[in-house]
């Protein structure tokens, strides 16, 4: 830039020409004033309400049909789908079964005249009166057997034969129980029969049996009831120890314990000495 521009005056914007209808001085921006503001804002309200009257008229809602939609419905006992869960639907009678038609209506009975007729195609009754004559001819002919009717026979008597045997055994006898009972006995002991005027309860006794078939010992057991105890004697129960004492059994592996019982047979005593004379 040269000095000479440097030192000229500025120079300023012409203004618009005065008489022109612009106020003479300088030109400033002037903004829309209030009122032309509240003018457009009535005039939008006044157009959306003539609007809304105009187009806003009701229409009646026409709802749309639904298809396709499950009813339900409820079945009575007479519903054939029901009839099929009845498990006796093919066994007893059905009043939609193939043979309802039958049972269900009772056939026609017509009732009978009360005045008789008689029924064509009857034999006529011959004019002689001889009803019953091949049957005399019959039984004339076949002569059958009497058989005499006896509504009382005579009694049968039967004359009763019993034996009555003695209970008592003829001689002294043992009976080896329990384990013991599956050893075999070498020698059975020849048991005699005791001098006593009376029965002898039997004696048992417990035995022990060693591997070897020895009698180790020998105890003597109670009796079981209290008739048993009445009758014991002394003298079977210390001749049945000495007895069980003396027994011999095959050898086995091990010890065994059984019971061995003495049934006695009893003699009656002898009488030494004589009665007394009065």
């Amino acid at each position: 830039m040269s000095e000479a521009s440097a030192n000229l005056p500025a120079i300023k914007p012409a203004g618009p020409p005065a008489g022109e209808g612009w106020p003479a001085g300088p030109r400033s921006d002037v903004g829309w004033s209030r009122k032309k503001i509240l003018f457009l804002i009535a005039l939008a309200v006044i157009v959306h309400v003539a609007l809304i009257v105009a187009f806003g008229t009701k229409k009646p809602f026409i709802p749309k049909p639904v298809t396709g939609v499950p009813h339900l419905q409820f079945g009575n006992q007479a519903d054939e789908l029901l009839e099929l869960d009845n498990p006796a639907l093919f066994a007893l009678p059905n009043p939609r079964d193939f043979a309802a038609a039958v049972w269900q209506k009772p056939p026609a009975i017509t009732p009978p005249s009360f005045r008789w007729q008689p029924v064509p195609g009857e034999l006529p009754q011959p004019a002689t009166n001889n009803l019953g004559a091949a049957f005399a001819r019959f039984m004339q002919t076949n002569q059958f057997g009497d058989f005499p009717l006896d509504f009382k026979p005579p009694p049968l008597f039967v004359e009763l034969t019993t034996a009555f045997n003695s209970v008592l055994p003829p001689s002294s006898l043992l009976q080896i129980s329990g384990a013991l009972a599956q050893r075999t006995l070498l020698a059975r002991p020849a048991l005699p029969s005791l001098d006593w005027n009376d029965v002898i309860a039997p004696s048992k006794v417990q035995v022990t049996v060693d591997q070897a078939g020895n009698v180790l010992s020998a105890v003597l057991l109670p009796a079981d009831n209290a008739i048993e105890a009445a009758g014991r004697s002394p003298k079977g129960d210390t001749n049945a120890v000495a007895l069980a004492l003396s027994l011999k059994f095959a050898p086995a592996t091990q010890l065994a314990l059984g019971e061995i019982t003495f049934y006695w047979h009893t003699t009656p005593l002898t009488t030494t000495n004589a009665p007394n004379q009065p």
